[in-house]
Protein backbone atom coordinates (compact mmCIF):
# COMPACT_ATOMS: atom_id res chain seq x y z
CA UNK A 1 0.00 0.00 0.00
CA UNK A 2 1.43 3.40 -0.92
CA UNK A 3 1.98 6.09 1.69
CA UNK A 4 -0.93 8.19 0.45
CA UNK A 5 -1.03 10.33 3.57
CA UNK A 6 2.65 11.37 3.42
CA UNK A 7 2.40 11.92 -0.34
CA UNK A 8 -0.66 14.19 0.07
CA UNK A 9 1.22 16.26 2.67
CA UNK A 10 4.25 16.60 0.37
CA UNK A 11 2.09 17.58 -2.63
CA UNK A 12 0.56 20.32 -0.49
CA UNK A 13 4.03 21.66 0.26
CA UNK A 14 4.46 20.24 3.77
CA UNK A 15 8.01 18.82 4.11
CA UNK A 16 6.99 15.80 6.17
CA UNK A 17 10.20 13.82 5.69
CA UNK A 18 12.39 16.64 7.05
CA UNK A 19 9.92 17.27 9.89
CA UNK A 20 9.94 13.60 10.94
CA UNK A 21 13.77 13.64 10.96
CA UNK A 22 13.91 16.81 13.09
CA UNK A 23 11.32 15.47 15.53
CA UNK A 24 13.30 12.24 15.93
CA UNK A 25 16.40 14.31 16.76
CA UNK A 26 14.53 16.26 19.46
CA UNK A 27 13.11 13.05 20.98
CA UNK A 28 16.61 11.55 21.16
CA UNK A 29 18.15 14.48 23.07
CA UNK A 30 19.46 13.81 26.57
CA UNK A 31 17.87 15.70 29.48
CA UNK A 32 20.72 18.31 29.49
CA UNK A 33 20.70 18.69 25.71
CA UNK A 34 16.94 19.17 25.79
CA UNK A 35 17.15 22.08 28.29
CA UNK A 36 19.67 23.82 25.98
CA UNK A 37 17.50 23.09 22.94
CA UNK A 38 14.44 24.60 24.67
CA UNK A 39 16.22 27.82 25.69
CA UNK A 40 17.65 28.18 22.18
CA UNK A 41 14.26 27.67 20.48
CA UNK A 42 12.51 30.11 22.85
CA UNK A 43 15.09 32.79 22.12
CA UNK A 44 15.04 32.10 18.36
CA UNK A 45 11.25 32.34 18.03
CA UNK A 46 11.01 35.54 20.11
CA UNK A 47 13.87 37.22 18.22
CA UNK A 48 12.34 36.19 14.90
CA UNK A 49 8.92 37.69 15.68
CA UNK A 50 10.33 40.85 17.27
CA UNK A 51 12.26 41.41 14.06
CA UNK A 52 9.79 40.18 11.42
CA UNK A 53 6.34 40.63 12.93
CA UNK A 54 5.19 44.24 13.44
CA UNK A 55 2.08 43.06 15.31
CA UNK A 56 4.20 41.17 17.85
CA UNK A 57 6.97 43.73 18.24
CA UNK A 58 4.36 46.41 18.94
CA UNK A 59 2.69 44.17 21.51
CA UNK A 60 6.02 43.36 23.17
CA UNK A 61 7.07 47.00 23.20
CA UNK A 62 9.88 46.53 20.64
CA UNK A 63 12.47 45.56 23.24
CA UNK A 64 14.78 42.71 22.29
CA UNK A 65 16.51 42.60 25.66
CA UNK A 66 13.41 41.46 27.55
CA UNK A 67 13.61 38.48 29.82
CA UNK A 68 11.12 35.68 29.16
CA UNK A 69 8.98 36.61 32.20
CA UNK A 70 8.55 40.16 30.89
CA UNK A 71 7.16 39.08 27.52
CA UNK A 72 3.44 39.86 27.20
CA UNK A 73 0.80 37.17 27.63
CA UNK A 74 -1.00 36.86 24.32
CA UNK A 75 -4.74 36.18 24.43
CA UNK A 76 -7.43 35.38 21.89
CA UNK A 77 -8.71 38.96 21.88
CA UNK A 78 -5.25 40.18 20.77
CA UNK A 79 -5.50 37.81 17.82
CA UNK A 80 -8.96 38.86 16.66
CA UNK A 81 -7.75 41.23 13.99
CA UNK A 82 -7.28 40.66 10.24
CA UNK A 83 -4.66 38.00 9.53
CA UNK A 84 -2.72 40.36 7.22
CA UNK A 85 -1.94 42.48 10.27
CA UNK A 86 -0.54 39.46 12.15
CA UNK A 87 1.49 37.66 9.46
CA UNK A 88 5.27 37.81 9.64
CA UNK A 89 7.28 39.44 6.85
CA UNK A 90 7.95 37.04 4.00
CA UNK A 91 4.68 35.12 4.49
CA UNK A 92 1.42 35.56 2.62
CA UNK A 93 -1.94 33.76 2.75
CA UNK A 94 -0.81 31.78 -0.31
CA UNK A 95 2.38 30.41 1.27
CA UNK A 96 1.06 29.28 4.67
CA UNK A 97 -1.33 26.75 6.16
CA UNK A 98 -4.53 28.63 7.04
CA UNK A 99 -7.33 27.59 9.38
CA UNK A 100 -9.61 28.98 12.00
CA UNK A 101 -10.15 28.00 15.62
CA UNK A 102 -13.34 26.20 16.53
CA UNK A 103 -14.64 29.04 18.66
CA UNK A 104 -15.51 26.69 21.53
CA UNK A 105 -14.00 29.34 23.81
CA UNK A 106 -16.43 31.87 22.33
CA UNK A 107 -13.54 33.73 20.65
CA UNK A 108 -12.82 32.31 17.17
CA UNK A 109 -10.08 33.69 14.92
CA UNK A 110 -8.16 32.80 11.75
CA UNK A 111 -4.54 31.70 12.16
CA UNK A 112 -1.57 30.74 9.98
CA UNK A 113 1.25 28.24 10.34
CA UNK A 114 4.28 28.17 8.11
CA UNK A 115 4.47 24.94 6.13
CA UNK A 116 7.41 23.55 8.06
CA UNK A 117 5.81 24.04 11.47
CA UNK A 118 2.60 22.45 10.19
CA UNK A 119 4.60 19.49 8.89
CA UNK A 120 6.08 19.17 12.41
CA UNK A 121 2.54 19.11 13.82
CA UNK A 122 1.77 16.14 11.58
CA UNK A 123 5.08 14.45 12.45
CA UNK A 124 4.19 14.81 16.13
CA UNK A 125 0.68 13.36 15.55
CA UNK A 126 2.13 10.46 13.56
CA UNK A 127 4.61 9.66 16.33
CA UNK A 128 2.02 9.76 19.12
CA UNK A 129 -0.59 7.68 17.32
CA UNK A 130 2.25 5.29 16.49
CA UNK A 131 2.61 4.55 20.22
CA UNK A 132 -0.64 2.59 19.84
CA UNK A 133 0.14 0.84 16.56
CA UNK A 134 -1.72 3.36 14.38
CA UNK A 135 -0.11 4.38 11.09
CA UNK A 136 -1.78 7.26 9.21
CA UNK A 137 -0.63 5.84 5.88
CA UNK A 138 -2.29 2.47 6.36
CA UNK A 139 -4.72 2.56 9.30
CA UNK A 140 -8.43 3.11 8.61
CA UNK A 141 -10.10 5.70 10.84
CA UNK A 142 -13.71 5.93 12.02
CA UNK A 143 -14.07 9.68 12.51
CA UNK A 144 -16.77 11.16 14.78
CA UNK A 145 -16.73 14.82 13.79
CA UNK A 146 -18.79 17.66 12.37
CA UNK A 147 -18.91 18.24 8.62
CA UNK A 148 -19.78 21.34 6.56
CA UNK A 149 -23.40 21.13 5.48
CA UNK A 150 -23.09 23.11 2.22
CA UNK A 151 -22.71 20.92 -0.88
CA UNK A 152 -19.19 21.97 -1.94
CA UNK A 153 -17.81 22.02 1.63
CA UNK A 154 -19.37 18.60 2.27
CA UNK A 155 -17.87 17.01 -0.88
CA UNK A 156 -14.47 18.58 -0.21
CA UNK A 157 -14.41 17.16 3.34
CA UNK A 158 -15.47 13.70 2.11
CA UNK A 159 -12.68 13.77 -0.50
CA UNK A 160 -10.15 14.78 2.18
CA UNK A 161 -11.43 11.86 4.28
CA UNK A 162 -10.91 9.50 1.35
CA UNK A 163 -7.29 10.69 0.85
CA UNK A 164 -6.61 10.45 4.59
CA UNK A 165 -7.95 6.91 4.99
CA UNK A 166 -10.93 7.75 7.16
CA UNK A 167 -14.69 7.35 7.15
CA UNK A 168 -16.68 10.15 8.76
CA UNK A 169 -19.69 9.77 11.04
CA UNK A 170 -21.27 13.27 11.21
CA UNK A 171 -22.28 14.07 14.79
CA UNK A 172 -25.11 16.57 14.34
CA UNK A 173 -27.87 13.97 14.60
CA UNK A 174 -27.24 11.16 17.05
CA UNK A 175 -30.70 9.65 17.28
CA UNK A 176 -31.00 5.87 17.74
CA UNK A 177 -31.87 5.39 14.05
CA UNK A 178 -28.63 7.11 13.04
CA UNK A 179 -26.55 5.26 15.66
CA UNK A 180 -27.96 2.01 14.26
CA UNK A 181 -26.57 3.05 10.84
CA UNK A 182 -23.19 3.77 12.48
CA UNK A 183 -23.25 0.28 13.95
CA UNK A 184 -23.92 -1.25 10.51
CA UNK A 185 -20.78 0.45 9.17
CA UNK A 186 -18.70 -1.11 11.97
CA UNK A 187 -20.06 -4.51 10.99
CA UNK A 188 -18.99 -4.09 7.36
CA UNK A 189 -15.81 -1.97 7.42
CA UNK A 190 -12.39 -2.87 8.80
CA UNK A 191 -11.70 0.13 11.00
CA UNK A 192 -8.36 0.27 12.85
CA UNK A 193 -9.24 3.09 15.22
CA UNK A 194 -11.86 5.63 16.29
CA UNK A 195 -11.12 9.35 16.58
CA UNK A 196 -13.40 12.26 17.43
CA UNK A 197 -15.42 14.34 19.85
CA UNK A 198 -15.82 12.81 23.29
CA UNK A 199 -19.55 13.51 23.71
CA UNK A 200 -20.61 11.82 20.46
CA UNK A 201 -18.38 8.78 21.02
CA UNK A 202 -19.81 8.43 24.54
CA UNK A 203 -23.37 8.55 23.12
CA UNK A 204 -22.49 5.78 20.69
CA UNK A 205 -21.12 3.70 23.60
CA UNK A 206 -24.37 4.21 25.55
CA UNK A 207 -26.27 2.94 22.52
CA UNK A 208 -24.03 -0.15 22.40
CA UNK A 209 -24.57 -0.67 26.12
CA UNK A 210 -28.34 -0.62 25.60
CA UNK A 211 -28.00 -3.21 22.85
CA UNK A 212 -25.49 -5.20 24.89
CA UNK A 213 -22.87 -5.11 22.13
CA UNK A 214 -19.08 -4.86 22.47
CA UNK A 215 -17.75 -3.08 19.39
CA UNK A 216 -14.54 -5.11 19.13
CA UNK A 217 -16.68 -8.27 18.79
CA UNK A 218 -18.31 -7.00 15.61
CA UNK A 219 -15.27 -5.07 14.31
CA UNK A 220 -12.25 -7.18 15.37
CA UNK A 221 -9.72 -4.97 13.51
CA UNK A 222 -10.20 -2.10 16.03
CA UNK A 223 -7.07 -1.28 18.06
CA UNK A 224 -7.75 1.98 19.92
CA UNK A 225 -10.06 4.95 20.40
CA UNK A 226 -8.79 8.54 20.67
CA UNK A 227 -11.12 11.16 22.17
CA UNK A 228 -10.59 14.88 21.84
CA UNK A 229 -12.05 18.41 22.15
CA UNK A 230 -14.28 17.80 25.14
CA UNK A 231 -13.74 16.59 28.71
CA UNK A 232 -13.53 12.82 29.19
CA UNK A 233 -14.93 11.88 32.60
CA UNK A 234 -13.64 8.83 34.45
CA UNK A 235 -17.08 7.15 34.39
CA UNK A 236 -17.33 7.74 30.62
CA UNK A 237 -13.86 6.31 30.09
CA UNK A 238 -14.89 3.12 31.91
CA UNK A 239 -18.05 2.89 29.80
CA UNK A 240 -16.03 3.32 26.57
CA UNK A 241 -13.51 0.67 27.61
CA UNK A 242 -16.32 -1.73 28.44
CA UNK A 243 -18.42 -1.20 25.28
CA UNK A 244 -15.56 -0.83 22.78
CA UNK A 245 -13.19 -3.45 24.22
CA UNK A 246 -10.11 -1.41 23.22
CA UNK A 247 -7.78 1.15 24.92
CA UNK A 248 -9.29 4.65 25.22
CA UNK A 249 -6.70 7.41 24.73
CA UNK A 250 -7.32 10.96 25.82
CA UNK A 251 -5.82 13.79 23.78
CA UNK A 252 -5.87 17.52 24.32
CA UNK A 253 -5.03 19.86 21.49
CA UNK A 254 -5.77 23.19 19.87
CA UNK A 255 -6.03 23.66 16.13
CA UNK A 256 -3.90 26.82 16.24
CA UNK A 257 -1.06 25.02 18.06
CA UNK A 258 -0.66 21.25 17.97
CA UNK A 259 -1.49 18.28 20.11
CA UNK A 260 -0.82 19.73 23.56
CA UNK A 261 -1.01 16.56 25.64
CA UNK A 262 -1.54 12.95 24.64
CA UNK A 263 -2.01 9.93 26.86
CA UNK A 264 1.05 7.71 26.56
CA UNK A 265 0.98 3.90 26.87
CA UNK A 266 1.63 4.23 30.63
CA UNK A 267 -1.61 6.17 31.01
CA UNK A 268 0.12 9.52 31.68
CA UNK A 269 -1.03 12.65 29.89
CA UNK A 270 2.31 13.53 28.33
CA UNK A 271 2.73 17.14 27.23
CA UNK A 272 4.15 17.76 23.77
CA UNK A 273 7.53 19.26 24.70
CA UNK A 274 8.98 18.78 21.20
CA UNK A 275 7.13 21.58 19.40
CA UNK A 276 5.57 23.49 22.33
CA UNK A 277 6.60 25.06 25.61
CA UNK A 278 3.81 24.87 28.19
CA UNK A 279 3.65 27.07 31.30
CA UNK A 280 1.12 27.09 34.14
CA UNK A 281 0.71 30.63 35.51
CA UNK A 282 -1.24 32.32 38.30
CA UNK A 283 -3.47 35.42 38.03
CA UNK A 284 -0.39 37.68 37.98
CA UNK A 285 1.30 35.63 35.26
CA UNK A 286 3.85 34.09 37.60
CA UNK A 287 4.69 30.39 37.21
CA UNK A 288 3.06 28.16 39.84
CA UNK A 289 4.77 25.10 41.38
CA UNK A 290 4.01 21.70 39.84
CA UNK A 291 0.89 20.25 41.40
CA UNK A 292 -0.82 23.67 41.58
CA UNK A 293 -3.58 24.74 39.23
CA UNK A 294 -3.23 27.77 36.99
CA UNK A 295 -3.93 29.03 33.52
CA UNK A 296 -2.30 27.18 30.64
CA UNK A 297 0.01 29.39 28.58
CA UNK A 298 1.67 27.93 25.49
CA UNK A 299 4.48 28.90 23.14
CA UNK A 300 4.74 27.41 19.68
CA UNK A 301 8.49 26.92 19.25
CA UNK A 302 8.49 26.64 15.45
CA UNK A 303 5.65 28.72 13.97
CA UNK A 304 7.22 31.68 12.19
CA UNK A 305 4.15 32.75 10.20
CA UNK A 306 2.11 33.74 13.26
CA UNK A 307 3.38 34.44 16.76
CA UNK A 308 2.01 32.14 19.46
CA UNK A 309 4.37 33.20 22.23
CA UNK A 310 3.11 32.88 25.84
CA UNK A 311 -0.36 32.40 24.42
CA UNK A 312 -3.15 31.99 26.96
CA UNK A 313 -5.33 29.30 25.51
CA UNK A 314 -8.24 29.81 27.92
CA UNK A 315 -7.89 26.54 29.85
CA UNK A 316 -6.97 25.81 33.45
CA UNK A 317 -4.75 22.86 34.34
CA UNK A 318 -2.20 21.29 36.67
CA UNK A 319 1.23 19.85 35.82
CA UNK A 320 2.20 16.74 37.74
CA UNK A 321 4.85 17.01 40.47
CA UNK A 322 6.96 14.44 38.61
CA UNK A 323 7.15 16.60 35.45
CA UNK A 324 10.56 17.38 33.97
CA UNK A 325 11.29 19.98 31.24
CA UNK A 326 11.66 17.17 28.70
CA UNK A 327 8.66 15.19 29.89
CA UNK A 328 6.00 17.38 31.45
CA UNK A 329 2.90 15.44 32.56
CA UNK A 330 -0.51 17.09 32.64
CA UNK A 331 -2.08 15.90 35.89
CA UNK A 332 -5.45 17.47 35.31
CA UNK A 333 -7.26 19.64 32.81
CA UNK A 334 -9.87 21.54 34.77
CA UNK A 335 -11.65 23.16 31.87
CA UNK A 336 -12.05 26.51 30.24
CA UNK A 337 -11.60 29.76 32.12
CA UNK A 338 -14.82 31.12 30.62
CA UNK A 339 -16.83 28.18 31.95
CA UNK A 340 -16.92 29.39 35.53
CA UNK A 341 -20.14 30.01 37.40
CA UNK A 342 -20.28 32.92 39.80
CA UNK A 343 -22.76 32.24 42.62
CA UNK A 344 -24.83 34.68 44.75
CA UNK A 345 -22.47 34.20 47.74
CA UNK A 346 -19.56 35.35 45.53
CA UNK A 347 -18.22 31.80 45.32
CA UNK A 348 -16.76 30.81 41.94
CA UNK A 349 -17.28 27.29 40.71
CA UNK A 350 -16.10 25.67 37.47
CA UNK A 351 -19.10 24.80 35.31
CA UNK A 352 -17.89 21.23 35.42
CA UNK A 353 -18.84 21.01 39.10
CA UNK A 354 -22.54 21.10 38.17
CA UNK A 355 -21.85 18.66 35.47
CA UNK A 356 -20.30 16.20 37.93
CA UNK A 357 -23.12 16.70 40.43
CA UNK A 358 -25.94 16.18 37.96
CA UNK A 359 -24.08 13.49 36.06
CA UNK A 360 -23.54 11.31 39.12
CA UNK A 361 -27.27 11.29 39.87
CA UNK A 362 -28.72 11.32 36.39
CA UNK A 363 -26.53 8.54 35.06
CA UNK A 364 -27.56 5.80 37.45
CA UNK A 365 -30.20 4.28 35.21
CA UNK A 366 -28.99 5.42 31.79
CA UNK A 367 -32.25 7.29 31.15
CA UNK A 368 -30.63 10.67 30.43
CA UNK A 369 -28.45 10.62 27.30
CA UNK A 370 -26.92 14.10 27.31
CA UNK A 371 -27.40 17.40 29.04
CA UNK A 372 -26.11 20.95 29.09
CA UNK A 373 -26.30 23.56 31.83
CA UNK A 374 -26.84 27.29 31.25
CA UNK A 375 -26.47 29.99 33.87
CA UNK A 376 -29.00 32.71 33.05
CA UNK A 377 -28.87 34.76 36.29
CA UNK A 378 -26.68 34.81 39.36
CA UNK A 379 -28.94 32.30 41.10
CA UNK A 380 -30.70 30.71 38.11
CA UNK A 381 -29.65 27.75 35.98
CA UNK A 382 -31.36 25.89 33.17
CA UNK A 383 -30.61 22.24 32.54
CA UNK A 384 -31.57 20.98 29.09
CA UNK A 385 -31.50 17.24 28.66
CA UNK A 386 -32.34 14.40 26.28
CA UNK A 387 -33.83 11.28 27.82
CA UNK A 388 -36.01 8.24 27.23
CA UNK A 389 -38.37 9.41 30.00
CA UNK A 390 -38.99 12.78 31.62
CA UNK A 391 -37.14 13.31 34.93
CA UNK A 392 -39.43 12.69 37.88
CA UNK A 393 -39.68 14.90 40.97
CA UNK A 394 -37.60 12.52 43.16
CA UNK A 395 -34.71 12.71 40.69
CA UNK A 396 -34.97 16.48 40.54
CA UNK A 397 -35.08 16.63 44.34
CA UNK A 398 -31.91 14.52 44.54
CA UNK A 399 -30.10 16.80 42.10
CA UNK A 400 -31.14 19.85 44.13
CA UNK A 401 -29.85 18.29 47.35
CA UNK A 402 -26.51 17.49 45.73
CA UNK A 403 -26.25 21.04 44.39
CA UNK A 404 -26.97 22.49 47.85
CA UNK A 405 -24.19 20.31 49.18
CA UNK A 406 -21.52 20.87 46.50
CA UNK A 407 -22.28 24.47 45.59
CA UNK A 408 -24.63 26.39 47.84
CA UNK A 409 -28.31 26.38 48.88
CA UNK A 410 -31.18 28.41 47.36
CA UNK A 411 -30.13 28.18 43.72
CA UNK A 412 -33.00 27.97 41.22
CA UNK A 413 -32.92 25.19 38.64
CA UNK A 414 -35.29 24.50 35.76
CA UNK A 415 -35.22 21.26 33.80
CA UNK A 416 -36.26 21.16 30.14
CA UNK A 417 -36.45 17.95 28.19
CA UNK A 418 -35.36 18.33 24.55
CA UNK A 419 -35.24 16.07 21.52
CA UNK A 420 -31.91 17.54 20.38
CA UNK A 421 -29.27 19.74 22.05
CA UNK A 422 -27.59 22.67 20.34
CA UNK A 423 -24.03 21.92 19.25
CA UNK A 424 -21.50 24.35 17.81
CA UNK A 425 -21.25 24.55 14.02
CA UNK A 426 -18.37 22.05 14.28
CA UNK A 427 -20.49 19.57 16.20
CA UNK A 428 -19.07 20.10 19.68
CA UNK A 429 -21.32 19.98 22.71
CA UNK A 430 -20.71 22.92 25.04
CA UNK A 431 -21.41 21.43 28.46
CA UNK A 432 -21.73 24.58 30.53
CA UNK A 433 -22.33 28.16 29.48
CA UNK A 434 -22.70 31.26 31.57
CA UNK A 435 -24.85 34.02 30.07
CA UNK A 436 -23.96 36.54 32.79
Amino acid sequence: MISLFDITLRLNGFPIKEAKAELQKIVNLSEQEYVLFLEKKKKEIVDFHLENNPFYSQLAGNSTAKSWEELPILNKQNLQKPLEERLSKGYSKKTVYLNKTSGSSGTPFVFAKDKYSHALTWASNIMRFGWFGIDFNHSYQARFYGIPMDFIGYQKERFKDFLSGRFRFPVFDLSDAILEKFLKKFRTKKFDYINGYTSSIVLFAKYLEKKNIVLKDICPTLKACFVTSEMLFESDKKLLEKQFGIPIINEYGASELDLIAFENPKGEWQVNAETLFVEILDENNNPVPHGTEGKIVITSLFNKANPFIRYEIGDIGILDEKSTPQKPILKKLIGRTNDVAVLPSGKKSPGLTFYYVTKSIIEDDGNVKEFIIKQTKLDTFEIEYISENELVSEQIQKIKEAIDLYLEPNLIFTFTRKTVLARTNRGKLKQFKSYL
